[in-house]
Order: structure tokens, then C-alpha cells, then sequence
């Protein structure tokens, strides 16, 4: 599978998770059962396509150690934090307020010294990215905005799902386990670390329609898009993968408006672009101008080189030559 493939698949299945997870609330599910059961479904996806190519399961301490952090950290943590938003906002807002997960990936690159300085464009890119989520919550506006406790959480699930794209490029990726194995037992810690949420939020009340978006959630939006995310991540390194966040929202607005006829208004819409917008300017990389021997300190030097400036441009030349060929010590 190709590169673009696999974005735009992952792009479709994970975009249309917030879908689910609203109808699964609608339907009378509560955050800790929808987070448990996705968990688990996922789990089981990924240990069946694990056990048919021959993989297993870690078995050392200090890797299943380090998938409980990541469990937490991709799972578990924004898995709740997706539900528990999503229950006063929706679907269509979750998945653009999970556009922002590469500017928290940059921010985090940023932190650990992954990321090089920022140039204009990118340091513009992220503070336009963020105008456009203050756009979203609108915090000035006199009647009810976005500003709530359910908003914060979707950001949560954003900032967890950057670190852990970090921290499972440089703990789990290249570690001797195959993904899939690896994927599986990522659930199944999620499954395990999700538990006591299911205490929270009183009972859960189970209809046909909850049951299906549940299992659609799990098995396609879960199970197969976590592998998909993996394999991108140890591919393509974490800020490839979060990449995939250019398209969520525009899956997850088109969903929540054709099938939950959830409002477009123009401020969602016009912070979507330009959070979208400044994600972009975040991914310029420039590139250093190349300054020849008839450069001056001011830039490229007009009109043809002087004869003096030919023989320094070729004594350069040579000494670099030498230096890779290993003639100079």
C-alpha cells in the first residue's frame, strides 16, 4: 500500500470515528464504556491479523513497560477525552479541534530538540494555527460559544495523541517486535488501563444502533486504523503521521453534517481553514541559499564572474573534493 493510500484510508476510517462515537453517546453509551469496548474490539482485530502473519506478543518487562506509557498516552487518555467532549460538542468540531495535533507534535519536537529552530513561515504556520482554534471557541462572543469544559477535553485528546506519536517514534518503533504484535498489545494495555472508567457515568444503556457504531468504532476506526497509524509512524516518522490530521476534519464536518445534521456555521468553517492553513506553513521546510565563490555578503552577485573569482570558485571546488575523498587530513 502506498504512502497516499494508506493517509487517505487512515484519513477516512479515523475521520469517521467522532461519527461514532456521537451516535454511541446518543444511543445512551457512556465515555468509559465507549473507550473500554473500543479498546477491546481494536485489541482483538489486531491479535487475529497478528496471529495469521506468525507474530507474537512482547515478552519482555521494559517494552511491555513502555507500551503501558504509550497505551495511556494514544489510547486510553484521548479515547475518553474524545468521548467525554463530544457529549456537548459535535462530532464535526471534535475533528477539527483534532486537526491541531501537528502543532502540538511541532511544539513537542520543539521541546525535545527534534525539531529545528523556525523559520518565518513555520512560526507564522503555528501561530495562525492557533488563532484559528481561538476562532473556533470565539471567547468573546456574548452568547454560547465553544469555551467549554468539552472543548478542552477534544484539545486534551489532541496534545496526548502528539506526545505519544514522540514518544513511540523514539521508545517502540525499531525495537525488534513486529507492528502488528506490537499494535495488539498497545490495546490490549488500553483495555486494561480503561477498566475503571467503566465505573464512571452510572450505566450504560445498550440499543442496536449503540451496539453497531460501537463495533464499527473498534473494529474499523480502531483496530485497522491503529495498525495503519503504526506503520506510518515507523515508515514515515510521527510527523507524517500526524499529517493524517490535514483531512480529519474535513471527513468528520462532512459526516456529522449529512448524517447528524449538525450546523456548519462560518466561524467553524473559517477557523477549519485556517487552522488547515497554518498546519501547512508548520510543514515548510527551507532550504539554506547556496552562496558560491562570486557571492558577496548581500546575496548572489550580478553579472558574470571575474577571472579571479573563476580560479577561487574552482579552488574551493577542489579542496571540497578532497575533503570527501579523504586526501586532506
Amino acid at each position: 500500500m502506498t504512502s497516499a493510500i494508506r493517509m487517505g484510508v487512515l484519513a477516512a476510517l479515523w475521520g469517521s470515528g467522532f461519527l461514532w462515537i456521537k451516535i454511541s453517546l446518543n444511543e445512551g453509551l457512556t465515555p468509559g464504556w465507549i473507550t473500554f469496548v473500543r479498546c477491546l474490539l481494536g485489541a482483538a482485530v489486531l491479535l487475529a491479523l497478528a496471529y495469521g502473519a506468525g507474530q507474537r506478543l512482547p515478552r519482555d518487562r521494559g517494552t511491555w513497560g513502555r507500551l503501558l506509557i504509550a497505551a495511556l498516552l494514544c489510547n486510553a487518555l484521548p479515547f475518553l477525552l474524545f468521548s467525554v467532549g463530544e457529549q456537548t460538542v459535535d462530532s464535526g468540531v471534535a475533528g477539527v479541534l483534532n486537526a491541531t495535533t501537528p502543532l502540538w507534535s511541532l511544539l513537542i519536537g520543539l521541546f525535545l530538540g527534534t525539531e529545528r529552530p523556525l523559520g518565518r513561515a513555520r512560526l507564522g504556520g503555528l501561530v495562525l494555527g492557533f488563532a484559528g482554534v481561538l476562532l473556533i471557541f470565539a471567547p468573546w462572543s456574548a452568547g454560547p460559544g465553544l469555551m467549554t469544559w468539552g472543548a478542552l477535553a477534544l484539545l486534551g485528546a489532541s496534545m496526548s495523541y502528539a506526545a505519544a506519536f514522540a514518544y513511540m517514534a523514539r521508545r517502540l518503533t525499531d525495537r525488534g517486535t513486529a507492528p502488528l504484535a506490537l499494535s495488539a498489545a498497545q490495546l490490549l494495555a488500553a483495555t486494561a488501563l480503561s477498566t475503571p472508567a467503566l465505573t464512571a457515568g452510572g450505566p450504560a444503556r445498550v440499543t442496536a444502533t449503540g451496539l453497531l457504531a460501537v463495533l464499527v468504532l473498534g473494529v474499523f476506526a480502531t483496530g485497522l486504523t491503529f495498525h495503519l497509524n503504526y506503520r506510518m509512524i515507523a515508515e514515515e516518522g510521527p510527523t507524517s503521521a500526524a499529517t493524517v490530521g490535514y483531512l480529519l476534519p474535513v471527513v468528520s464536518v462532512t459526516l456529522g453534517a449529512l448524517v447528524l445534521h449538525e450546523p456548519l456555521t462560518v466561524r467553524v468553517l473559517t477557523g477549519m481553514a485556517v487552522v488547515l492553513v497554518g498546519v501547512g506553513l508548520t510543514r515548510v521546510r527551507t532550504k539554506p541559499v547556496r552562496r558560491t565563490a562570486t557571492d558577496g555578503p548581500g546575496g548572489p552577485a550580478s553579472g558574470p564572474p571575474s577571472p579571479r573569482a573563476r580560479v577561487l570558485g574552482r579552488a574551493v571546488r577542489n579542496a571540497r573534493a578532497a575533503l570527501v575523498e579523504g586526501d586532506v587530513s
